[in-house]
């Protein structure tokens, strides 16, 4: 990040393309921003520009955008350079882009930026209608320091052969991620201490638990135990060709669909031809320009004749066609896209970090064209904003995209995106069309790097309403309704049956997979096309669900995230993010739940105490305990009580607990089969000596005293705010009991237990000795005593949140001798901060738009939708088809998720089985929602059968049909006359 706000960057041509690339590097965090381009505003640049307004038109495009782009982020300088671009120009800058730029003068730039000392990194991006292109010359030896971004893979040794080569063998509580050829160092290695020197090792032949190690560890001291391995990942060195000798020797092209595998040689050819018609003409080809087309054509045939050995046998004429025709336009989804890719590799140049492109990119979706041919006179201008999409998808699609209805669920990072991309494509820009947002969040601070329709002043607001408004701004007739309603089961009022039944598709713009998979059920009931994202950090997917043509979200599913046993995080942690969960738990339990649960007493001590009685467990015996002690004997009313109480914590956590700890299990203790019991991955803690001249500990100590004094209300000395002599001495003044560790202390070892409070063998005993020591304490309380409880705060930097957890964090890792982590590392990880960057969130909306134009246009094949997973930091591209619906077969009938059988009129549970008699099904059971309202094996239920579905249902299910449903859903269990079971579809019975 320091390298990256010390960087100067230009982008020259300020079209879609160039907006989106500045938009992505201005939230980035560069030094600065210049932005160059000689021409003037059109209305042709409305289609994809969003700084832009009809107002702007006639206006200098770079000028146009410095003031709505300075506004995303103040700590960048933004500028607008016109006239001339020189090479003496580019000197002042770490990175140049260009997007709209002649090959001559390209290659006459990225000469002089490749011989530059330093080098200057030369970015040429172009985006002709539904086809683009990338080059990356980061200079003749670029170092990339870290490839790919991901932490250094680790295991944890279990055993090591003196060998050659030597077999590394790892615990299995964890798969290892080592590949062949990867640099791994050891440490804490007990026995075979050669390997500790820190010098890197390859492996080779990577298992999920073992790998062998290119060394001959036949004479070093034998394994005992202990030992950590560490992938390392050295630096790169990157030599890149100038464009000049790329353009006639480019080498191997970056693939993205491989269904595609003869595309980018042809394209390569087709930028060329381009390049050339523009050079001859001054102008663009015209869209549906049969002699225009046929120029490029005959030009790109000229060009491979030329090629030599990389002469293509064969030049597709039709997709030439598509591309020469609807070359002029720069198309929001592509820009969008483009911008995400173009904007990393400018990070990638400033940054050093992640792999660049190298060194062409090419990428068309053609199969976003409507499936019907064009006419030309279709795709005439209609001297409108969206003249430029018009002339790739002719005007009939454009209509249909102004009268779409569409739902977008969340209006985030994606969200945000979407709405501007939405916005600019016309979408739900006519009197008939209607974009319904939905979002039940408020804008936060955290929010603004990459959210960027929001604003300082908007924090608090919500999103919704906020991205709405704006993306009104960036298109005055967008048709948009902003609502906070979380889409759930509990909103089926709001969201009912009319509203989804009217829509033409639905946007997803989640963070989460419990909403999408809600948002999923509702589109396959309703049979509407679902267009589904997510970004994590550099990595992006996109899926598309198509009604009937693909697989549904919730058809595949990933492996939940394997959670740490309870016993690992609260005695034996073996890494940093155990002692970050731990932390995190112990500051909610000492200063939101117990707090909480004060008030809870006080506000209503019989409820309280009846409920307590009524639990009569561990978990409530343990409740009682936190709450006398809080009242009691850690009462605070001073704020050197607050530091009396956290100095007592220090030693209970840091202390005595390991004393206690290692006296019930000293470090020779064995297992009952044998084995040492503190074998890895457990590691054997040491209890931390406490000194008030440990910056550290005694931070630690302040912090969770301002904390604790916070809950009762106690004022805050400023002294104590940052460790100095006063607040040391108020430390050291605390005396600390001796600790003695006692005979028969339980620790649960148990991997599978979920909790560690066990019942003791009179809980109820217990608990009503604890009710009554919990009544004498309140009689001492002052009237109208309350707490107040902490809720945890990651981003207020000033609130001691996360000095707490880092330095309950830091000292359990240090008692387990476990790598400490600063502040912002233990926020990341106890804060649960989901890796979040501006460009391939662009990426991944750009995506998704361009399959919207297939699902609102009607009659593509599967074949023609695309499902996305892409990585910019490598950077990797895998484009492929959705994968059908897994179809059911029963005699003639076949069926996938995507159908729902209906039956009309308000029949009887016994029609419904003939109904179903005639396909051959015979159902044996029938029920609605949790409800059973048939079995055949249940001799009262045939009573029920002249009965009308609906009535059992309102008598047995409880189910009251709302009265804008015209149905009622039952799910039927069917066998063939062969006795097995038939899965079939929902069956609605359209009662009214």
């Amino acid at each position: 990040m320091k390298r990256l706000f010390g960087s100067n960057v230009l982008v020259s041509g300020l079209q879609g393309l160039g907006a989106e690339i500045a938009k992505n590097l201005v939230l980035a965090g560069v030094k600065s921003v210049t932005l160059h381009d000689d021409g003037n505003v059109e209305l042709w640049d409305l289609s994809s520009n969003f700084f832009l307004s009809e107002n702007d038109v006639g206006q200098n495009r770079a000028q146009a955008c410095v003031q709505k782009l300075q506004e995303l982020n103040n700590a960048v300088l933004v500028s607008a350079l016109t006239g001339d671009l020189t090479k003496e120009h580019l000197s002042k800058f770490q990175a140049v882009v260009f997007t709209d730029i002649s090959l001559d003068k390209a290659i006459e730039f990225d000469d002089y930026c490749h011989s530059h000392q330093p080098p200057i990194a030369f970015i040429k991006s172009e985006v002709r209608g539904l086809f683009g292109s990338v080059f990356c010359d980061f200079g003749p030896e670029f170092t990339v320091l870290d490839v790919d971004g991901e932490e250094p893979h680790t295991g944890i040794v279990a055993s090591i052969s003196n060998d050659n080569p030597a077999l590394v063998s790892c615990v299995d509580d964890e798969r290892l991620e080592f590949q062949d050829g990867d640099l791994v160092v050891f440490s804490e290695v007990h026995g075979m201490t050669e390997l500790n020197d820190g010098k890197p090792r390859k492996v080779k032949n990577a298992r999920p638990y073992s790998f062998f190690l290119e060394e001959d560890t036949s004479s070093f001291g034998a394994y005992v135990r202990g030992g950590i391995v560490t992938q390392v990942k050295p630096p790169k060195v990157i030599k890149f060709k100038p464009l000049k000798e790329a353009m006639s020797e480019p080498g191997e092209f970056l693939m993205s669909d491989f269904s595609k595998f003869e595309r980018p040689p042809l394209l390569h050819l087709a930028f060329q031809a381009l390049d050339k018609f523009r050079t001859e003409l001054s102008r663009f080809p015209v869209a549906g320009s049969t002699d225009d087309v046929q120029r490029v054509i005959e030009y790109a045939i000229s060009i491979n004749g030329t090629l030599g050995d990389r002469k293509l046998e064969e030049i597709d004429k039709k997709l030439l066609h598509h591309f020469a025709s609807g070359s002029r336009a720069v198309l929001n989804p592509m820009a969008a896209m483009f911008g995400g890719i173009v904007g990393q590799e400018v990070v990638k140049a400033c940054s050093g970090k992640f792999h660049p492109l190298y060194q062409f990119f090419y990428f068309d979706s053609v199969e976003s064209l409507p499936v019907d041919p064009l006419e030309p006179g279709d795709l005439k201008p209609k001297n409108s904003r969206y003249d430029a999409q018009i002339s790739v998808f002719g005007s009939k699609l454009q209509n249909k995209l102004e009268a779409a209805k569409i739902f977008m669920v969340g209006s985030g990072a994606l969200g945000c995106e979407f709405l501007k991309n939405l916005a600019l494509m016309g979408i739900s820009c006519s009197q008939n069309g209607n974009l319904t947002v939905t979002d039940d969040d408020v804008i936060e601070k955290s929010n603004l790097s990459r959210q960027f329709l929001f604003r300082d002043w908007n924090i608090g607001q919500p999103k919704s309403t906020v991205a709405a408004t704006a993306a009104m701004v960036i298109n005055p007739k967008l048709h948009v309704e902003a609502l906070q309603n979380r889409a759930s089961p509990e909103t089926e009022n709001v969201f009912n049956d009319a509203f989804w039944e009217n829509l033409d598709a639905v946007v997803n713009a989640l963070d989460n997979v419990t909403a999408r998979m809600y948002i999923d059920s509702r589109c396959v009931y309703f049979q509407k096309p679902l267009l589904e994202s997510g970004t994590l950090g550099a990595k992006c997917n996109t899926q598309m669900v198509i009604p009937h043509l693909t697989e549904n979200y919730g058809a595949s599913r990933d492996p939940p995230e394997k959670q740490a046993p309870m016993c690992t995080v609260h005695s034996f942690p073996h890494n940093i993010d155990h002692c970050l969960t731990w932390a995190r738990s112990e500051f909610e339990g000492l200063l939101e739940k117990t707090p909480t649960e004060v008030n809870a007493f006080l506000s209503n001590p019989t409820t309280y105490i009846s409920a307590a009685r009524t639990a009569g467990d561990a978990q409530a015996r343990d409740q009682l305990e936190r709450v006398i002690e809080c009242l009691d004997r850690d009462k605070c009313e001073t704020f050197q009580d607050s530091i009396t109480w956290a100095r007592l914590k220090f030693e209970d956590y840091f202390s005595n607990r390991v004393k206690q700890l290692t006296f019930t299990f000293p470090e020779d203790s064995v297992t009952s089969s044998g084995a040492p019991f503190w074998s890895a991955p457990k590691r054997f803690p040491r209890p931390v000596d406490f000194s008030s001249s440990d910056p550290s500990q005694l931070s630690f100590i302040l912090a969770a005293a301002i904390l604790r004094a916070e809950t009762f209300g106690i004022p805050i000395p400023e002294w104590a705010k940052t460790p100095n002599k006063l607040a040391a001495e108020a430390v050291d003044k605390v005396i600390v009991p001796d600790f003695q560790p006692k005979q028969g202390v339980k620790i649960v070892t148990d991997e599978k237990a979920t909790s560690l409070s066990s019942a003791s063998v009179d809980d109820a005993a217990v608990i009503e000795e604890l009710i009554a020591k919990l009544e004498e304490v309140s009689k001492t309380l002052p009237s109208g005593f309350h707490m107040n409880p902490i809720q945890f705060e990651k981003d207020d930097d000033t609130n001691f949140h996360m000095d707490v957890i880092a330095g309950f964090a830091n000292m359990r890792a240090r008692n387990y001798s476990i790598p400490e982590v600063d502040k912002l590392k233990a926020k990341f990880i106890a804060g649960r901060i989901i890796p979040a960057i501006a460009t391939s969130t662009a990426m991944a909306t750009g995506l998704v738009c361009l399959e919207l134009y297939k699902a609102l246009a009607g009659g593509h094949k599967v074949e023609d939708y695309r499902n996305t997973f892409a990585n910019l930091a490598i950077p990797l591209f895998s484009i492929a088809e959705p994968v059908p619906p897994k179809t059911i077969k029963h005699q003639e009938l076949s069926w996938t998720v995507w159908d729902r059988w209906t039956v009309t009129g308000n029949i009887t549970l016994r029609e419904l089985l003939e109904w179903l008699k005639e396909k051959g099904l015979n159902a044996y059971s029938i029920s609605c929602g949790t409800s059973l309202l048939y079995n055949s094996m249940f001799p009262r239920h045939k009573e029920r059968l002249d009965r009308k579905v609906v009535d059992v249902a309102r008598e047995v299910a409880k189910m009251e049909v709302p009265s804008y449903r015209r149905h009622l859903d039952v799910v039927v269990a069917c066998e063939d006359d062969d006795d097995n079971d038939v899965d079939i579809p929902l069956v609605s019975v359209y009662f009214r």
